[in-house]
């Protein structure tokens, strides 16, 4: 069991948005859908994409380098790289699909803790 460390203020998160922040030294991807709060591994387990710069729709997001896709609710692989043929073919060959770690998080008073 890790220890629940601030990693902003609910005021600083809009429904729908996503940021990076950095916890402990660890680059974490946090994000506000319907309310609740989401935080991840801010770098893509494909080739590192920062996430925080890819695109939210609903609870998943999607990386700016190759088009992988997260549900950030467990970190599951939605899409692992986008397109077809003999580029994403060796993409994926390369290196296979890899969900995104995730961390739990809870709002107390006027903080947003993330655990670590």
């Amino acid at each position: 069991m890790g220890t629940f460390v601030e990693a902003g203020k609910p005021s600083e998160f809009k429904d729908g948005m996503m940021k990076e922040v950095v916890v402990q030294g660890k680059e974490i991807l946090l994000a506000r859908v319907g309310g609740k709060y989401y935080a991840t591994a801010n770098r893509c387990p494909h080739f590192g994409g920062n996430l925080s710069r890819g695109s939210l729709e609903g609870t998943v997001v999607t990386c700016p380098l190759h088009g992988s896709q997260f549900d950030l609710t467990d970190g599951h692989v939605v899409r692992w790289l986008k397109g077809s043929g003999v580029l994403s073919a060796v993409g994926k060959a390369v290196k296979g699909p890899k969900p995104l770690d995730t961390h739990k998080v809870k709002v107390e008073g006027d903080k947003v803790l993330v655990e670590i």
